[in-house]
């Protein structure tokens, strides 16, 4: 950790008890920055969901200036509800600003206003509907967002690859800081086939052509069942560490933190090739094309062969590679005091 103590504000769209990636992110980087003696704020955009789009940013606004105006640098973990408002106020104050990219705000939308099921790497080239005005206008704001940030975070270089071109990117400052892979946890056997797969109901999830899959009748046979129920992470953890596998068949996917978190319980996993973890996780993945759901039943039929089941639970019990919140945080340090 640096020596320097810091006064950080953490600008996060969602914090627990809201799931996904942000808010895990929130929570364990500000328990170890404080833990390290640094001043961390955590200012929440979600708590003002209640209010009006537009009214909403300008309430969180306003409520950023007491913390921002003291802060060294402000970490913002969206690229657009909380990033406009968190941007403009650092700004104003002259702080200092890094933005950590989650998901596609954009193509996340798109896809669930037009039904067309185009993949992430593809959006941006080969989307057949034209963008509404509320897509334009939210375009032009995180192109406008990510060229005036002081530096851009990926957490993979693939989405690097897709986002630089359109969104003019080139001539920006940028940081590849992988996601958080955790120590592992003690193998716990399973106690039916079931493969975890509870995520949000969205078209780009993919959730259609895998509710298919499991209704058919080999699949049935074979005793395997899909599991979409939902829960805060903690009891979700809790229900991967005891399931027979994981899926997750989505139309693209940057990081997909379930597959981090069943790499931890050494629980076997079929994901979407369209992953920017690829590269980090091709020895022990079972990738599919999400797509093609004759690809997704025969990955499906394959992992409930008890003999290739063994041998996958081998593969990812060999699998040592973590990067912890320490490690995570260490770097952020590190890349302000860089551009500082």
């Amino acid at each position: 950790m640096s020596t320097e103590k810091l006064s950080i504000v953490i600008a996060t769209g969602i914090y627990p008890p809201e799931l996904g990636g942000p808010a895990e992110y929130a929570k364990n980087l500000a328990h170890v920055w404080r833990a390290g003696g640094h001043s961390v704020h955590v200012e929440v955009f979600s708590r003002f969901n209640n209010l009006l789009t537009g009214v909403r940013h300008c309430v969180y606004f306003i409520t950023l200036f007491k913390s921002v105006r003291n802060a060294d640098f402000v970490y913002i973990l969206d690229t657009f509800s909380a990033a406009l408002p968190a941007l403009v106020m650092s700004k104003i104050l002259g702080k200092t600003t890094i933005l950590r990219t989650g998901g596609d705000f954009l193509w996340e939308g798109y896809v669930e206003r037009t039904g067309d099921l185009v993949l992430l790497k593809d959006f941006y080239t080969k989307h057949t509907h034209p963008f509404s005005l509320k897509e334009k206008i939210i375009f032009t704001l995180i192109k406008c967002i990510l060229q005036h940030v002081d530096l851009v975070v990926w957490s993979t270089a693939w989405q690097k690859d897709i986002f630089v071109e359109p969104y003019g990117l080139q001539k920006q400052r940028c940081e590849i800081i992988e996601n958080y892979y955790g120590e592992r946890y003690e193998y716990v056997p399973f106690q039916n086939k079931n493969f975890v797969g509870g995520t949000r109901v969205l078209k780009w999830k993919n959730l259609a052509i895998l509710n298919e899959v499991f209704q058919d009748t080999d699949v049935l046979v074979s005793g395997a069942k899909l599991d979409l129920e939902r829960m805060p992470h903690a009891e979700f953890l809790e229900k991967i560490k005891q399931s027979y596998a994981v899926i997750i068949p989505s139309l693209g996917d940057i990081s997909p933190n379930t597959i981090l978190d069943a790499i931890r319980c050494q629980k076997p996993f079929i994901v979407t090739r369209e992953t920017g973890l690829y590269e980090r996780i091709a020895p022990i993945a079972l990738f599919v094309d999400p797509k093609n759901p004759d690809d997704i039943k025969e990955k499906v039929l394959w992992l409930s062969d008890e003999e290739n089941y063994k041998n996958q639970c081998a593969k990812i019990k060999a699998y040592t590679h973590t990067h912890s919140w320490e490690e995570i945080a260490k770097e952020y340090e590190e890349a302000y005091l860089k551009i500082k």
